[in-house]
């Protein structure tokens, strides 16, 4: 069978099909044994270097380029990818707990080897110039040290990262610090052929101790560790007065042991759901729940084989001594850390322990998932790419750069955000309107620009509540991902909340929205993206009392010679609405007067200028008046969104206003007319409108074969 050849550091070396069976590799030149320091460089006779270059783990040292075998030991280059595009599929939901238990009971069984580095036949091949990443696996109780845990994950991190999985086999006895050692050598190693390249470590449970021993110990090397429920809490773990009563217990009672811990480490019906639609009626959801739950519990069975009495045993005091080691050395780790922890732990209490290391290392974030179980990375919800995307985690170098870094929405993430938004989808049910190069207005996105660059300019509605929309409309419409500029607030630790499993500022980053600067707009625009700019910024988002649909814009156009230096196309656009779902009844001027909250409004502008965080403090007039707050409004039954987007302006050739600024002025001005005339023309076609209220909306939806589109006003 044909497979991509991976190469396992170990002895004997192995590689995996697309069954994920074992078999002898043919493409190994060079062995790691084990954490014994045991040292192998016996060659097979039909190794394959490339270049003269040694391959490791299937990729060659001088070219980054898997290959595949394609039979009788021939090998051809895989293809790829220098860029991911918007809604890629990364097979989340493809493979299951279920896939997870066929796959262990082919790798537990003894194989006289020692622990080992593997890569899953579906990780990869990941893009150019990729970063590696490191599993380490949970190692003790219940489904543990295969190093199968990222099965639901293996195929998204597969196309982004260099993905390698430390096997620890059942009957192994290697101590924790002869295993820090053996993860220490892979990782000196690895950044000594990249030094410039962060290298990321996924520690789960057991794992996350010995991530960070590896990283107290290598602080000079640029990690990234990844944490799930770390178990560096096991000293206050239920688990811990189980060793004396396990050292008794008859050998005909340990077979109910891993019934036991199997409830104990996960939630089924989390695991269960990975796979299922959400938006399927019921009564399917139902039905798939229960054919998953009857293919899952049976396997259970088969944790009896990965835990025998002796090996459970050995796993809980070698854990014992994994925490201990870690704890001590808290201290030392400057590593960048990311905390994931579970509300429903039944094994270890993580949620404090997510606490306890944000306050003992320097530098630590947390995400917390209160309905998830301890085997986290094997249930329902979670989606291991998406939570290091969303929290600026993934990078190519020493300092993440949120352009040249960023990696675009996966179908999935595409999906779980509509999902989560349809409410909103369904109560605004926006009505998007663009302008043809002949100045035909039609229903759709077809008149903005294929290419890039391209500027959407418009109008930014009270507390930016048109984003929504229009960033899902142009994804599902035209797979066009527009990369918005926002107020550097929304970047700073103002707004993290370690609480949150998902926070808003990782939704901001999810979705490619950078900090506002003159270095970013510059990259956008030269890697020819659609960005979505808001001269208004904070202070036409957030008007006051009748200034509703009035164009506030700065007297620079910055922007215009901006466009002009790339040949950037501009798309002005007006969009109303907000006065259709929330009455303003407490702007700026009125919490100004109520003394509490116009200290709170004053201390939390202050506390950002302290941070660096302050725009415009060189320009004069309103909209200078960048002050952050949060209104008071009041809902109104739903009405509608309308956006407008013209006819778009070519800058192309039009080098001549990178000079004459009175140019420049000319088109900035006729820009923002045109802002304000598509508003002032929505604004008078809404009333024409027969379903712009809710009410009408849901019938017509309820009577109508085809919901996908509500009609609206004649354009």
């Amino acid at each position: 069978m044909s497979s991509i050849v991976q190469n396992l550091w170990a002895s004997p070396c192995l590689a995996w099909n697309s069954d994920y069976k074992i078999k002898p590799s043919r493409a190994y030149t060079r062995c790691l044994a084990s954490s014994s320091s045991r040292d192998s460089t016996l060659q097979s006779s039909d190794s394959v270097t490339v270049n003269d270059s040694v391959r490791v783990n299937g990729v060659s040292s001088v070219e980054n380029k898997p290959l595949i075998d394609v039979g009788n030991g021939h090998l051809r280059k895989e293809i790829v990818q220098d860029k991911l595009e918007p809604l890629w599929d990364d097979g989340y939901g493809t493979q299951t707990v279920k896939d997870y238990l066929e796959l262990a009971e082919e790798i537990i069984k003894p194989d006289g080897g020692p622990p080992r580095w593997f890569t899953p036949i579906s990780a990869g091949p990941p893009l150019r110039n990729s970063p590696l990443l490191l599993f380490l696996p949970v190692q003790c109780v219940g489904m543990d040290g295969t190093g199968l845990g990222l099965v639901l994950h293996e195929k998204a991190l597969g196309k982004v990262f260099q993905v390698w999985c430390l096997h620890i086999p059942v009957y192994d006895r290697t101590p924790f610090e002869e295993l820090v050692k053996f993860v220490e050598t892979t990782v000196r190693m690895l950044h000594a052929s990249s030094p410039n390249k962060p290298i990321y470590v996924v520690g789960d449970s057991f794992g996350g101790c010995l991530a960070l021993a590896v990283a107290a110990r290598n602080c000079n090397i640029d990690l990234v560790l990844i944490l799930a429920n770390p178990a560096t809490s096991f000293g206050r773990s239920q688990l811990q007065p189980l060793l004396s009563p396990l050292e008794s217990l008859p050998d005909e009672l340990h077979v109910t042991v891993p019934y036991l811990l199997s409830f104990i480490m996960g939630d089924p019906m989390k695991m269960a759901m990975v796979n299922i639609d959400s938006m399927l009626p019921p009564q399917q959801v139902v039905e798939q729940l229960f054919d998953n739950l009857t293919a899952l519990l049976p396997r259970l069975s088969g944790l009896t084989d990965i835990i025998p009495k002796e090996t459970l045993l050995w796993k809980l005091k070698l854990l014992r001594s994994a925490s201990a080691y870690a704890n001590s050395r808290l201290h030392a780790i400057t590593a960048e850390v990311l905390v994931l922890s579970s509300g429903k732990d039944n094994m270890l209490p993580s949620g404090n322990e997510a606490q306890r290391l944000a306050k003992s290392l320097r530098n630590c974030q947390i995400r917390h998932f209160k309905d998830n179980g301890h085997t986290i990375l094997l249930e329902d919800g979670i989606n291991l790419l998406s939570i290091i995307k969303g929290t600026g985690k993934y990078r190519h170098s020493r300092r993440h750069d949120c352009v040249m870094d960023f990696l675009p929405p996966s179908m999935s993430e595409f999906k779980k955000a509509i999902d989560n938004n349809r409410w909103y989808l369904n109560f605004t049910s926006p009505v998007m309107l663009s302008t043809m190069e002949d100045g035909k207005i039609v229903r759709g996105l077809a008149g903005i620009p294929d290419e890039g660059p391209t500027i959407l300019v418009g109008y930014h509605m009270l507390m930016g509540v048109e984003l929504v929309p229009l960033v899902e409309e142009f994804l599902r419409e035209r797979k066009i991902l527009v990369r918005g500029i926002a107020h550097p607030t929304l970047f700073s630790q103002l707004t993290e909340n370690q609480t949150n499993e998902v926070s808003f500022l990782d939704l901001l980053r999810l979705y490619g929205a950078s900090p506002v600067s003159a270095s970013n707009f510059f990259k956008l625009l030269s890697t020819k993206s659609h960005v979505l700019l808001y001269p208004g910024g904070a202070r036409e988002a957030l008007h006051r009392k009748g200034e509703e649909y009035k164009v506030i814009w700065p007297d620079q156009p910055e922007f215009v010679r901006m466009a002009a230096r790339f040949g950037a196309t501009i798309v002005p656009f007006g969009v109303v609405g907000e006065d259709d779902i929330a009455q303003l009844v407490l702007d700026y001027d009125d919490l100004t007067k109520i003394p509490i909250l116009s200290d709170r409004i004053r201390n939390n502008n202050e506390q950002a200028a302290r941070m660096g965080v302050r725009l415009r403090a060189d320009m004069t007039g309103e909209v200078a008046n960048q002050t952050l707050y949060v209104p008071g409004l009041l809902p109104k039954v739903p009405g509608r969104f309308y956006y407008l987007f013209g006819k778009p302006v070519h800058t192309k050739g039009r080098q001549e206003m990178l000079k004459d600024r009175e140019k420049a002025r000319e088109l900035y001005l006729q820009i923002k007319a045109e802002v304000q005339n598509s508003m002032n023309y929505l604004l008078k076609k809404r009333e024409e409108d027969p379903y712009r209220n809710i009410i009408d909306r849901t019938v017509y939806k309820a009577f109508s074969a085809t919901v996908d589109e509500v009609p609206t006003f004649e354009y």
